[in-house]
């Protein structure tokens, strides 16, 4: 019996919505790793604007963190509207995903609170190994929608796919560069996962052509 076409896309449309929820609570949980200074460590004549200054390992942490999940969320938004039908493996990936995305404000403030410290190093591989694990979770939700075409619409842009391939197949080994150049330096594996995640970002905006196709899919 076949399955109708509006059924699919209603399934598929659940499921963006509850990943869109997990990237909300996830983006939103990182703020918690910025601590408010409190009163009684100023000191007498202490100054809180000082106080403030010297938690910029927490600000870098969360605009990286912040970006990047942002970014992830505007491929996972990108990637499901060329995706009209699901299955079950199809959903672990998506769970694989989200697994690592809500993990991700626990490496974020360990990276702030090690940053200046001896063991910064350990720090950044934790937060530089995340975002590995959740590229290759990206790079394996997409490659078993796209095979073949098995999960994806039909009248799909032949020259969107290949261009999500191609981001897709260098953004895992890149953010394991990353994490091998924590142990060097941790700011510059930070750097990179920074850059990598504004990357990751602008190729994820739609041109003219895609979100046309886009709007049209959605009739």
């Amino acid at each position: 019996m076949k399955i109708p076409a509006t059924f699919e896309r209603n399934e598929t449309v659940r499921i963006e919505a509850f990943s869109d929820g997990v990237f909300a609570i996830a983006i939103t949980l990182l703020v918690l790793g910025i601590k408010v200074p409190r009163t009684n460590e100023l000191g007498a004549g202490g100054s809180l604007g000082l106080m403030l200054l010297k938690q910029w390992p927490h600000y870098l942490a969360f605009v990286t963190s912040f970006i990047t999940i942002f970014a992830k969320w505007v491929n996972h938004h990108r990637i499901f509207s060329f995706i009209q039908r699901t299955d079950h493996p199809f959903l672990y990936w998506n769970g694989l995903l989200l697994l690592f995305i809500t993990f991700m404000p626990f490496p974020t403030t360990l990276l702030a609170e090690y940053l200046l410290h001896p063991e910064a190093k350990a720090a950044g591989a934790v937060f530089a190994g995340t975002y590995a694990a959740i590229a290759f979770a990206f790079k394996g939700l997409w490659h078993h929608a796209s095979k073949n075409g098995r999960l994806l619409a039909e009248n799909v842009d032949e020259r969107e796919i290949q261009q999500i391939i191609r981001q897709f197949r260098y953004g895992p080994p890149l953010y394991l560069a990353a994490f091998a150049l924590s142990f060097v330096s941790v700011v510059l594996s930070v750097s990179l996962c920074l850059c990598l995640a504004v990357f990751s970002g602008i190729q994820g905006w739609p041109t003219l052509r895609s979100a046309a196709s886009f709007l049209k899919r959605r009739q």
